[in-house]
């Protein structure tokens, strides 16, 4: 039997890298392993941002076009740093309020950094961050008319959501409290709608998250994905929780695969109550 054991023990490891080479996460024409996607600002220097991308395993970094020079990106800069470190830049557009300001530093991230990826923000105000809707959609549409893949980031409304999905974005993002808030999920009953009623395109939460646990949770409600920031770049270790978000992510999945057990009111015995001593 120990043999046996230890052969099976032995073999697990090829199984978990075969069954993870399956279940990749796919955005428009492309598949990635990683289900985790970081971004690049507020870190205390270049070094930990590097070492915690590399700590996070991901593949997608996004970078906001407004913040940096695309076209020249000096030497050592967080740009220059990311494509040399082998890692697919994700274009974003923070910073945008209106269609047209998003459209426009799309279409100058397509131009410089020659793809058609972006994640689009267009944002309301200041103070809470929250997505425009009005001109979310909008920008949505002429960038996918235009050939972009497009990562829509999104208020957590199944609605707005659901039509998102509907009109071709390649992923839908939406948030689990505001930016930068580090609250967490804070309204799992809607992402959990919101997964019902867009089955099929992938689904990332982004924004809002704290710490491991509630990339977790996201992973466990069915989410295709995180993206996160702040959590990693302002924590005390940057790296060590870098860590600890993609272990997260990826306890989470395999959670949601495996399927829990059913929620109940009531206590059920685990053992069988059958040929109990003294019945």
């Amino acid at each position: 039997m120990s043999e046996i054991a230890a052969t099976d023990t032995d073999a697990q490891p090829e199984r978990d890298a075969a069954a993870q080479q399956e279940d990749l996460l796919r955005i428009g024409d492309d598949a990635y392993s990683s289900r985790l996607l970081i971004g690049s600002s507020s870190y205390p220097n270049p070094q930990v941002m590097m070492d915690a991308i590399d700590a996070s395993g991901a593949e997608l970094v996004t970078v906001a076009i407004r913040r940096v020079n695309v076209q020249s990106p000096a030497p050592e800069s967080h740009l220059d740093l990311i494509r040399k470190g082998g890692y697919r830049v994700l274009p974003n557009t923070a910073g945008c309020y209106t269609a047209k300001e998003a459209v426009l530093v799309a279409q100058l991230a397509r131009e410089a950094l020659d793809t058609d990826l972006i994640k689009l923000e267009v944002i309301g105000d200041d103070e809470t961050l929250m997505p425009d809707v009005e001109q979310l959609l909008k920008a949505a549409k002429q960038l996918i008319d235009d050939g972009f893949t497009v990562l829509a980031y999104s208020n957590d409304d199944p609605i707005t959501c659901r039509k998102l999905a509907d009109m071709g974005c390649a992923a839908v993002m939406p948030l689990g409290s505001p930016i930068g808030s580090g609250m967490g999920i804070v309204n799992p009953y809607n992402l959990r709608i919101i997964r019902e009623v867009v089955p099929d395109t992938p689904l990332i939460v982004d924004a809002g998250i704290g710490t491991a646990s509630d990339a977790a949770i996201a992973m466990e409600l069915g989410y295709d994905g995180i993206l996160l920031n702040t959590a990693i770049a302002e924590a005390q270790h940057p790296v060590a929780m870098a860590r600890a978000m993609r272990l997260a992510v990826a306890s989470g999945r395999l959670a949601y695969q495996a399927g829990r057990v059913p929620e109940r009111i009531y206590a059920k015995a685990s053992s069988s109550m059958e040929g109990r001593v003294g019945s």
